[in-house]
């Protein structure tokens, strides 16, 4: 899983907390680190529906959570379950492979 966000958002440092908390694997992609990150979050901000709501509030729409087959989430709640839903996936198939 992908998480779009900075170290300058609240939302984004709560995130980082519970993921520390709870150990699970996410690639952090800090929008403010450099304009290659930030242009590759605009893409998908300006064009993805799931942006709508978040652009007519004036919102920026962080942390963002892409999972690998392309959903996305700006629940952590769901973000997790879907993690979690590929960790299962992926024990399902290594004892599949073993047999």
């Amino acid at each position: 899983m992908k998480v779009y966000g900075t170290h300058i958002c609240i939302d984004c440092r709560n995130y980082q907390a519970i993921q520390a908390s709870r150990g699970f694997e996410a690639e952090f992609i800090d929008i403010t680190a450099d304009t290659a990150n930030l242009k590759e979050f605009l893409a998908l901000r300006d064009h993805d529906p799931v942006f709508a709501p978040v652009r007519e509030h004036g919102g920026i729409g962080i942390p963002l959570f892409v999972r690998e087959d392309g959903r996305k989430t700006f629940d952590i709640d769901e973000a997790l379950s879907m993690q979690k839903d590929i960790s299962e996936y992926m024990v399902r198939v290594a004892k599949a492979m073993t047999i």
